[in-house]
């Protein structure tokens, strides 16, 4: 039997509604008004307070949106799992729509040869806190900063990208709706972990899964 607390690998997870990115279980659910969002809500937090383990709630007038991880073990645990579940259960009761396939995550990478010199500049204007070398904000409203190591230190060379994690199944959409946009694929060798595209003009992002990074 797997302990509550016992750390979880992404192909350990298979839920219906939710969709593991960035080592967090996360959903979405359409709701018809605001209100039916905020009883929803409200009936979560019953179910949270219960099993004492809460999510993070973004509530919106036609959707509601979980995030669940466990800090304690800085990823998903098995008591995720079951709050996922009641979450869904919940939901299919009050008639709610799942759209995992909407639940999307954004990062922002700085490629530095000197993130040791410059981490402490970016600590400061964004008042945030520090996980692994990376800048989360305490209050989790702010994308995640990371820096990715680079040998180039020219002048014009491309500093900041963009990080997109997608459910696996809407990456390949994603990747071709930006193509036919004028961008292009210019390196899909660590595909389906990420796959990294340029717009006409050169700048670059990354379409990325939790597929492939173990």
């Amino acid at each position: 039997m797997v302990q509550q607390s016992a750390r979880l690998g992404v192909r350990q997870v298979d839920l219906a509604d939710w969709r593991w990115l960035l080592g967090a279980l996360r959903a979405r659910f359409e709701t018809d008004s605001f209100g039916a969002g905020a009883a929803f809500v409200a009936a979560v937090g019953r179910l949270s307070d219960e099993a004492g383990h809460h999510p993070d709630v973004d509530l919106r007038a036609g959707h509601v949106q979980f995030v669940l991880r466990s800090p304690d073990v800085g990823g998903v645990t098995e008591r995720d799992v079951q709050l996922a579940e009641q979450i869904s259960a919940l939901a299919s009761d009050q008639g709610l729509d799942p759209r995992p396939e909407q639940v999307q995550v954004l990062e922002i990478a700085l490629d530095t040869p000197f993130s040791e010199t410059v981490r402490p500049f970016w600590l400061a204007v964004l008042s945030g806190g520090e996980e692994n070398g990376e800048i989360v904000d305490p209050a989790r409203e702010l994308p995640l900063l990371w820096f990715q190591a680079t040998d180039s230190t020219a002048p014009d060379r491309q500093r900041f990208h963009l990080d997109v994690t997608v459910p696996p199944e809407a990456a390949d959409q994603r990747i071709a709706a930006a193509v036919t946009a004028g961008g292009r694929v210019v390196d899909d060798g660590r595909a389906p972990a990420f796959v990294v595209l340029a717009d006409p003009d050169g700048n670059k992002a990354c379409v990325c899964t939790e597929l492939g990074r173990e």
